[in-house]
């Protein structure tokens, strides 16, 4: 067997272990070290050392459990039910205003916390018995939650593109500045379905009761001033900061972190027993990413040392692609591999192997993260994966099947399908805001 095939090997064993349910990091490490002694013996120890270090000291990934820790402390200032209250009186008068509201709420709370399984829980607890109450379709509804809890993987401050940024030697300002239109395309493109559907079938989306409807406008205001405000001056402040160079992401996260206490603070929800589960939770996961880092180096240089990176190479060169072929290949192989694999699975394995073809066929590293951010949305909403779906089983009344939610997921992954064909027909919209901003 050549070394190529070792390395097809390799990649092939390893996908097989991860569906097995053995810990991807030490996976990646074991993997890479197994077949690292067999390429270069003893060597290979010395480096999972010092990739170690290189990893904890890595200037762009400090941003991550800063992120992480504004995100948890957020989520403990419980202001999710204020903010979707006072969005549900602001929308009040729209068609499927509770979805609506349900959608921005989502939108907002994922781009404060970037935490999938926190946003889909805590909307499910919130807003999916209010809008069964009033009657909507509860395939509808599911779909919503799950489909509005996976947008922070795309709008900044995302963690999945500071992962990407760090892997790609990508700009993560510059990403953040790519990722923001989309992302606030999908999110639009999810409220006009919902308004959509429920102009055409009111059944599936009731209009709400008189009394609701009318309520006075100062109550709507100081709903807004005292939920909406506080968090979306937070999110902007560390998006400003970022977006125009007044700090860097780890500067900005720090930002961050320091105004979600104060946000816990002046909600009084600011405890010594939240506060030490927020920093539990942010180093438990930080380890994760740093350890998932570690892994990924040491498995991408002895697959690389083995030639599997050639062998695709060539494969792939051997196909003739045009450059949007190409894309569409990577973009297709991305999409089946989030139907078993999570997306930090997906990032640190696959993505590398596309990396080194893009200069091959002229496409910018930029427009091809937030492609990826883009499509990695599927993972969540594909079955048999599918973990948005699953978080909100967990919680769900009875009466909505794992079915009910995979039926109502649908609609919403065609909008994903629809938004990247979008930036496929107009790359434009990736490329505008970075290049108004830094040229």
């Amino acid at each position: 067997m050549s070394e190529p095939e070792i390395g097809i090997l390799m990649l092939g064993m390893l996908v097989i272990l991860i569906m097995l349910g053995f810990p991807i990091a030490f996976t990646l490490i074991a993997m890479g070290i197994a077949f690292g002694y067999f390429a270069i013996g003893d060597i290979i120890f010395s480096l999972l050392v010092q990739r170690a270090y290189g990893v904890m000291s890595n200037d762009v990934l400090i941003a991550v459990p800063l992120f992480l820790f504004m995100g948890y402390m957020v989520e403990r200032a419980n202001i999710l039910d204020r903010l979707f209250s006072s969005l549900q009186l602001a929308a009040r008068g729209m068609p499927a205003s509770l979805a609506v509201a349900s959608l921005i709420t989502c939108a907002l709370f994922a781009t404060a916390t970037g935490i999938v399984g926190a946003v889909v829980t805590l909307m499910g607890l919130l807003a999916l018995p209010a809008m069964l109450n009033a009657g909507y379709d509860k395939r509808m509804s599911s779909g919503v939650i799950c489909a509005g809890g996976c947008l922070g993987i795309l709008i900044p401050p995302s963690i999945m593109l500071i992962l990407y940024g760090a892997m790609a030697g990508v700009s993560v300002v510059r990403l953040y500045a790519a990722a923001l239109i989309p992302g606030l395309l999908l999110a639009g493109l999810y409220i006009l379905y919902v308004m959509g559907r429920a102009m055409i079938n009111p059944k599936v989306a009731p209009k709400l009761p008189a009394e609701q409807l009318n309520v006075p406008l100062g109550k709507v205001y100081w709903g807004l001033l005292t939920s909406f405000v506080p968090l979306f001056v937070l999110i902007m402040s560390v998006l400003g900061a970022i977006l125009f160079g007044l700090a860097t992401p780890h500067e900005a996260a720090g930002i961050g972190a320091l105004g979600a206490i104060l946000l816990a603070a002046a909600y009084r929800q600011l405890t010594f027993a939240r506060l030490r589960e927020a920093v539990f939770l942010t180093a438990r996961t930080s380890a994760m990413v740093c350890w998932l880092f570690v892994g990924s180096w040491i498995f991408s240089s002895v697959f690389s040392l083995l030639d599997g990176h050639s062998l695709i190479e060539h494969w792939i060169s051997g196909m003739s692609l045009t450059p949007l072929q190409f894309l569409l290949l990577a973009q297709l192989m991305i999409f089946i591999l989030g139907w078993p694999l999570e997306w930090t699975e997906i990032i640190i394995i696959f993505v590398p192997i596309f990396l080194p073809l893009l200069h091959m066929f002229g496409i910018d590293p930029l427009f091809f993260g937030v492609l990826v951010a883009l499509n990695i949305q599927t993972s969540f909403l594909t079955p048999p994966m599918a973990m948005s779906a699953f978080y909100l089983k967990g919680i769900s009344p009875k009466g909505i099947e794992l079915n009910d939610i995979f039926i109502g997921i649908a609609p919403f992954l065609l909008m994903v399908f629809v938004a990247m064909f979008i930036l496929y027909m107009v790359p434009g919209i990736v490329f505008w805001l970075p290049g108004v901003l830094y040229g």
